[in-house]
């Protein structure tokens, strides 16, 4: 079997030291084979060894600078870090170089809104959501950023078939509350939703806080 594709075994499940002894292999074997060198990366990454993953990563990229792969590991590794800007970099490099997964499309959008970018964002959500429309999360955040940037009919739409997908998404029908309560005037569908997400989870406080606030609408005293 092939040392890559032994060390992606072995470090799905867990097997960190025979994943880097398979990956230090295939890099002896073809010192020139960047994929090994991201495999390596990705394993130091899951221990925690940041510094060095991106070492690898780098050295990846010095092989092959259109490895895309490289890139999208590198902009994760920096998102965890919280270095949102870095991350965004390494995510535009890796769609520039022919990566075209929902996954790119959605870390780039949510480094922007973690960079308070929030328009900046949607294109990429939206693309996110038009390449897997089965990506709840991505088709939520897609929505939370149009709500945000006040596109309010279309993130409705998109909270819809979030609940739609997944009727146990109490963030959604929170949202569904509040564009009902606070953008259509209608308090009694926007009761309903704040009602579910409270089902849901029993503790979302802010639907209990919509929840309240109907309830003096419809008794003042």
């Amino acid at each position: 079997m092939d040392k890559n594709k032994q060390g992606i075994e072995s470090l799905q499940a867990g097997k960190y030291e025979d994943a880097i002894k398979f990956f230090s292999e295939a890099i002896e074997e073809n010192p020139k084979d960047p994929v090994a060198y991201i495999n390596f990366g990705n394993v130091l990454t899951a221990v925690g060894e940041n510094d060095r993953a991106i070492n690898f990563y780098q050295k990846a990229i010095e092989l092959d600078e259109k490895a895309s792969a490289a890139y999208y590991c590198l902009g994760n590794l920096y998102f965890n870090l919280n270095q949102f800007s870095e991350a965004a970099g390494q995510f535009e490099k890796a769609i520039k170089y022919g990566l075209q997964t929902n996954d790119v499309y959605y870390m780039l959008g949510m480094c922007f809104i973690n960079l308070e970018n929030i328009r900046l964002a949607i294109p990429y959500l939206q693309r996110s959501v038009e390449l897997n429309e089965d990506d709840v999360e991505a088709r939520f955040q897609y929505g939370l950023a149009l709500a945000k940037c006040e596109i309010y009919d279309e993130a409705t739409k998109q909270f819809e078939k979030v609940v739609a997908s997944d009727p146990n998404h109490a963030d959604a029908y929170y949202n569904l509350g509040v564009a009902y309560l606070g953008i259509y005037d209608k308090p009694n569908q926007a009761l309903d939703y704040f009602t579910k997400a409270l089902e849901i989870q029993p503790d979302h406080m802010l639907a209990g806080y919509g929840l309240k606030m109907i309830e003096k609408m419809k008794d003042p005293h």
